[in-house]
């Protein structure tokens, strides 16, 4: 008879499951994102053949050509679902990615009943766990906000970093060390990871955040150099669904949001850390290479928060100081724990 598998052999089948079902969610969204330039590009010609059209004018009876009124424009800020149309591929994706998660989730809680313990003491674990978090604060958000276009970034991410991890990082289940037994490893370690979560949101739409202030600029400019010329400059000024997504001044005011929670949640992950450390080594700080990073992306983002809070420093600057902040998260989780020695070396990698 063949053996039965083990339940940590069941929690890896099911996160490579839940890999593949991202990996189609991913697509779907991609096809929702095609769809969405399609989408702009006719609206654009039906925009234009009303321009064109000629129009009666009263006085002398002239044929001359006249503009439709302009679409009144979206609110800053105004992110929600019923502002948009309900994209059917994004619908598709996001149904996908619920049913990613729930593997997940059965993969990360199979993982923790196989291994007796909170599923998060070496680097497989957190990615594990992490990036179920990020699925799971993109999910949670959505009621909300309509952040469908972020979906093949985030799944893309997740799809990369997990498959990543289990093919990288994956260890069999060990005994806990002994600065691990501890209550802080389930407040520490989660906090920090929901952090990472609300991280990756707002990473994702600083990026989406400078893509849309170069389309704005260039629309600007294409807009200056054809104002005497009678018609609108076909110019392309870069991917044509930025058209159908919100302002670049609205992404930014949402990616500043999540960068708020996430530095609340860091910041609490620092101070639990140190009095974690207290309790395992009989100091609160030591200059460990982990507690350093840890507190460089403290800085990082508090710089941030305060750029962002300059008027000064809005738009552009602000978007690369979340970026770097959110690389600076991942270096800290894996070069960090691979390669630089320390006291936090719990990667669990040979």
């Amino acid at each position: 008879m063949p053996q039965s598998l083990t339940l940590d052999e069941i929690s890896v089948l099911l996160v490579w499951t839940a890999i593949a079902i991202y990996a189609l969610a991913f697509i779907a969204y991609a096809v929702d994102l095609s769809k969405r330039s399609a989408l702009a590009v006719s609206a654009r010609d039906t925009r234009d053949a009303r321009v064109r059209e000629p129009q009666l004018v009263a006085a002398g009876g002239r044929t001359e050509i006249g503009e439709a009124p302009a679409a009144p424009a979206r609110a800053a800020g105004e992110i929600t679902s019923s502002a948009r149309p309900r994209y059917v591929w994004a619908r598709i994706g996001t149904s996908l990615t619920v049913l990613a998660f729930l593997f997940h989730v059965a993969g990360d809680v199979t993982r923790g009943i196989a291994a007796e313990r909170v599923p998060w003491s070496n680097m497989y674990e957190f990615s594990l766990t992490g990036t179920m978090l990020i699925v799971a604060v993109y999910l949670a958000v959505l009621f909300r906000y309509d952040l469908r276009f972020l979906g093949s970034f985030i799944t893309g991410l997740v799809v990369l970093l997990l498959g990543g991890a289990t093919l990288a990082f994956y260890v069999e289940i060990v005994p806990l060390m002994d600065p691990l037994k501890s209550v802080w490893l389930v407040i520490h370690v989660f906090v920090a990871s929901l952090g990472t979560a609300f991280f990756a949101l707002a990473f994702a739409l600083s990026v989406l955040q400078l893509m849309q202030a170069r389309r704005e600029r260039k629309s600007v400019l294409a807009a200056a150099d054809a104002s005497g010329a009678g018609e609108a400059a076909q110019v392309r000024t870069g991917p044509r669904f930025l058209r159908t997504l919100p302002g670049s001044d609205s992404l930014e005011s949402l990616a500043y949001r999540f960068a708020i929670i996430g530095f609340i949640l860091w910041t609490f992950t620092l101070i639990a850390g140190s009095i974690w450390a207290n309790d395992a080594w009989g100091r609160f700080w030591g200059f460990d290479t982990k507690e350093v990073w840890t507190f460089v992306i403290w800085v990082l983002y508090a710089g941030y928060i305060h750029a962002r809070a300059t008027r000064g420093w809005r738009g552009t600057r602000s978007a690369w100081l979340s970026i770097i902040g959110f690389a600076a998260v991942m270096f800290n989780f894996t070069i960090v724990n691979m390669f630089f020695k320390g006291l936090h070396v719990y990667s669990g990698l040979s």
